[in-house]
């Protein structure tokens, strides 16, 4: 059941509608002001605003912005005896989903009403609201119920099912596979291939061969033809990780895909026509490598049609509850534990901390509190945090307690640290993160893939 907010300070106006929408099947909210309206919509969130646009205090379309800024996949249609094409661009602009008169036609605002819901931003598939008073929205893989995070799911549901090519920003570990994967799930393509590459984490020759493929005989142990992902994709999204770690070679290349929709296999003559849309990420600047020479300028705005900037950790703080719960919950599934919350006091040692990991570094996190804790509640002795005194890391030490500690678990933490710290070091660079830690790319390739990071 739909749920709709009338707002209107004409008693007579909002019991119509209450009683007409309601015989329509909605369960529906009034308020006589905008003020009230807010206080509504901070509690629970509704899936449409039928609101007046002449109102004392706060008109319609102030009103308006304050529901978009609160909950963007709301949708709102506003109503006035005061008609002009000024106001009604100005509605529309604001993110309105239309604007009538008052003296309307009854069905005209049902046929409205239902075209609205239809269409709204978030439907109930894509979107769990956990708790009306927005504790906790998730959408597809991703939990957040910061105003950040609502914006970033109102443009995924806009962008999602053009063809346009999306080009997601953002500091390592904020999510941006899990972004990627949502476009693909809630666009037209979603039936189709979802394939995945790390630009950076592949030497130039094997990434070309994995991205185009290659025919029998056209290099040394080139025993068959091979694809590659662009052939594979067909239909489906391709998800371009780090792509400003792609050579410069290949830019040349992936630039002819974007353009011509075709590419050839390494050793082939025959071009091949293939349907792909491609989403690709960074957490560098592109845009800065572009005036160093880098990166290609016409590949840049090739790929960044739709740019997608996703919000560090640090700045949706309020999220960090919500997705501390999340995480508990997961590992204590997998390591057979009770744990069933944290302590007070080590979840403001969370909200106090910066994570420079952003998501993934909370996530190792809390993964080793659930693995080290014996109780039911995670205390803040078994939170392992980063932190930086005149520049150099603490080397925190796990306790040694009566029961011992189980070394090689301890050791593949550590060594899990190590890597990421060089791997963010080094932009995401696998080469540079190999020689930061002294050890061969080939050997850094495997223990990342042993330890989970990717």
């Amino acid at each position: 059941m739909a749920k709709i907010l009338v707002v209107d300070d004409d008693q007579g106006m909002r019991e119509f509608l209450e009683i007409m929408m309601t015989r329509e099947g909605y369960r529906v909210v009034t308020a006589s002001d905008a003020g009230k309206a807010l206080a509504r919509c901070r509690k629970e969130t509704f899936d449409l605003v039928i609101t007046d646009l002449k109102m004392p205090k706060m008109d319609g379309i102030a009103f308006l912005k304050e529901v978009k800024q609160l909950s963007p996949e709301t949708m709102v249609i506003l109503i006035t005896a005061y008609a002009s094409g000024g106001t009604a661009v100005n509605a529309m602009k604001e993110g309105a989903y239309d604007y009538i008169e008052k003296d309307f036609a009854i069905e005209d605002l049902k046929r409205i009403v239902r075209d609205a819901l239809a269409k709204k931003g978030v439907n109930r598939d894509d979107a769990l609201f956990l708790k009306e008073g927005g504790e906790a929205v998730r959408f597809g893989n991703m939990i957040g119920s910061s105003p950040e995070m609502l914006k970033v799911y109102a443009t995924i549901k806009k962008v999602a099912d053009t063809p346009a090519n999306v080009l997601i920003l953002g500091e390592s570990g904020t999510g941006k596979e899990l972004v990627a994967r949502s476009i693909h799930e809630n666009s037209s393509r979603r039936k189709m291939p979802f394939l995945v590459i790390n630009c950076g984490g592949i030497s130039e020759n094997l990434l070309e061969s994995e991205l185009f493929g290659y025919i029998k005989g056209a290099f040394t142990g080139a025993y068959t033809d091979k694809g590659g992902l662009f052939k594979a994709a067909r239909g489906g999204t391709i998800f371009l990780d780090e792509i400003a770690e792609l050579p410069p070679p290949l830019q040349v290349k992936l630039l002819r895909v974007v353009q011509e929709k075709t590419f050839r296999r390494i050793g082939g003559a025959k071009d091949i026509q293939v349907d792909v849309r491609i989403i690709s990420a960074t957490h560098q600047n592109l845009a800065d490598n572009v005036k160093t020479g880098t990166f290609r300028e016409d590949l840049y705005y090739r790929l960044n049609v739709i740019p997608l900037q996703l919000p560090p950790l640090r700045e949706r703080k309020e999220d960090i509850p919500i997705l501390t719960k999340h995480f508990i919950e997961k590992y204590s599934r997998e390591f057979g534990k009770e744990i069933i919350t944290i302590s007070a006091y080590a979840l403001e040692l969370l909200m106090e901390y910066p994570f420079p990991g952003n998501i993934r570094e909370l996530q190792n996190i809390i993964e080793r509190s659930v693995a080290l804790e014996t109780s039911n509640i995670i205390l803040p002795e078994n939170l392992i945090l980063s932190k930086e005194i005149s520049g150099e890391e603490e080397k925190t030490i796990p306790a040694l307690s009566d029961d011992g500690l189980n070394l090689n678990g301890e050791l593949a933490i550590f060594e899990k640290r190590l890597i990421e710290k060089a791997l963010e070091k080094a932009s995401g660079s696998k080469s540079r993160a190999a020689e930061l830690l002294k050890i061969s790319y080939d050997s850094l390739h495997y223990r990342s893939e042993k330890l989970g990071i990717h």
